[in-house]
């Protein structure tokens, strides 16, 4: 393989070999560790985008590499032609993890969104007896559940849609964070599933009021509809809880369903359940749902593989054994704090939301301005690396394991780059 030895000969490689199916910010990284990350000249930046919150557990942590190194060497894929002697007790480690009967494991995050789609709709015709082919599933708008032809049938970003029609149908799209036209759409008999995001990440990282979750529940519950939270990004201790799901639910570790825990039908889970280290997701649902699912009719050659679930127990022990969610509960006050000063002194700085170690500081300029984007260059300038979305939303969203020295020093760069720009 060809040595890198400098950052504009690896853009290079990339711009010329590689598809341009994404806009990096220019800076090529070669080493992480914690909240660091180094590039290939050495520089040092502390890390506030966690490779989109698959890396809560912090780069390269050496619980869950010492799990990967440790089956690497034993066994690593059988294919689910076999048995193997990891899948079951991750299996059973997952779903208890989280209190659910069963556990259908795949790869990426858009797999588990696919599989939940087929899941709901074959509930619906073989449980709730919708005629075949009928099946509908409310989404939200200004969703994103990832990139495969299904889901971008039911985005709204035209980037993203555009001339990779014709699309699939059988999606109904509501407002987010509005349970009245989610109620009038579940009026329809041949709805089977609500599929949202308690927290909508890619567009903003915009946090719904705080009685959506528990009151959107239970109207899908009148109806006899599928409660899907996707919590691929929102998951894992990210927002201050095990789930976003939890509310505020103040439990040690990992959830214990208290007073504002709402139980999703389907659960689907991705990114840091395998903290960064193997591509891992989920999707977890109690057995009058599951069971719907028969031989031949889902699956993946890597689904369920032994280093993937040994790869995913170890990085789920680092959360409960770290206490990641209540650290992320309580630098994410402190963060917003630091950043509503900033919007009480510098009017570029619009407003912050968020919550827990999951926020979005919004530029006082349009989407389509760069403004946002030339921040976050000089940020990186500066030793801090994050990234926009939707044009003038800046997400900061640090590894969990980040201390509060750390988080008030990169508060601190933030600051003096948002005062010079």
């Amino acid at each position: 393989m060809q040595s890198i030895q400098s950052s504009q000969e690896a853009i290079a490689l990339e711009n010329k070999y590689g598809a341009h199916n994404y806009h990096p910010l220019p800076v090529v990284l070669s080493k992480g560790e914690g909240v660091y990350l180094w590039d290939v000249e050495g520089k040092k930046y502390y890390d506030f985008l966690s490779a989109y919150s698959a890396v809560n557990q912090g780069h390269c942590h050496p619980r869950i590499k010492d799990a990967l190194i440790d089956q690497a060497g034993t066994l690593t894929l059988t294919s689910r032609a076999f048995y193997n002697d990891v899948l079951g007790p991750f299996e059973k480690y997952l779903t208890e993890y989280f209190g659910f009967d069963k556990v259908l494991p795949m790869n990426t995050g858009a797999e588990g969104v696919e599989t939940a789609i087929k899941i709901a709709r074959k509930w619906g015709y073989e449980k709730k007896g919708i005629p075949e082919n009928e099946a509908k599933i409310i989404v939200a708008e200004n969703n994103f559940h990832g990139r495969t032809t299904t889901i971008i049938s039911f985005s709204n970003d035209e980037n993203a849609r555009k001339n990779f029609g014709p699309y699939t149908g059988g999606f109904v799209k509501v407002p987010y964070d509005d349970v009245d036209a989610l109620e009038e759409a579940l009026k329809d008999p041949a709805v089977v599933a609500f599929l949202v995001e308690p927290i909508q990440g890619e567009a903003g990282v915009y946090v719904p009021s705080e009685d959506f979750i528990v009151k959107s529940k239970a109207a899908c519950e009148n109806a006899n509809v599928l409660f899907i939270a996707d919590e691929i990004q929102t998951g894992i201790a990210r927002t201050g809880s095990l789930l976003a799901v939890c509310g505020n639910c103040s439990c040690e570790g990992h959830c214990e369903r208290g007073s504002t825990y709402t139980k999703p039908d389907m659960l689907i889970l991705g990114k840091a359940i395998s903290g960064g280290f193997y591509p891992v997701s989920a999707v977890l649902a109690d057995d009058h749902i599951m069971e719907v699912i028969k031989p031949g009719q889902h699956g993946s050659t890597f689904g369920g593989n032994p280093l993937g679930t040994k790869v995913a127990m170890a990085a789920l022990e680092v959360v409960r054994d770290e206490k990641l969610a209540q650290n992320a509960r309580r630098l994410g006050e402190i963060f917003r704090e630091r950043m509503e000063k900033l919007v009480e002194k510098y009017p570029i700085v619009k407003l912050v939301r968020g919550k827990g170690l999951l926020n979005a500081v919004v530029i006082n300029d349009s989407e389509d301005s760069s403004t946002a984007w030339d921040i976050c260059v000089a940020l990186k300038e500066n030793g801090l690396l994050a990234k926009p979305t939707h044009g003038n939303i800046i997400r900061f969203a640090p590894p969990l394991v980040m201390t509060e020295d750390q988080l008030h020093e990169c508060c601190d760069i933030i600051e003096k780059t948002i005062k010079n720009f």
